[in-house]
């Protein structure tokens, strides 16, 4: 299980025995890393379930100075040039 992505890679590898295991290691990785999966291909390698994932490279979160989430007006946006 891959654990360290920077924001230039998005692809992910993940194999087990199980389909119940494959799923528990996708789970912990994405605790872990705080990301999410946008998509899966999970295939059965033999006796392997494998799974090739893809990864959001980047996740943005707008914040105001006090690090809280920004002001919005009626769900847009606001930005003030200071």
């Amino acid at each position: 299980m891959e654990n360290a992505l920077n924001n230039k890679e998005n692809l992910i590898y993940f194999e087990n025995m199980s389909m119940h295991a494959l799923f528990e290691d996708m789970q912990t990785w994405q605790v872990e890393n705080q990301k999410r999966l946008l998509s899966t291909n999970i295939e059965k390698d033999g006796d392997t379930f494998c799974c090739i994932a893809l990864t959001n490279p980047s996740e943005v979160m707008i914040v105001g100075r006090n690090g809280q989430a920004a002001d919005t007006i009626h769900n847009a946006l606001m930005v003030i040039k200071l």
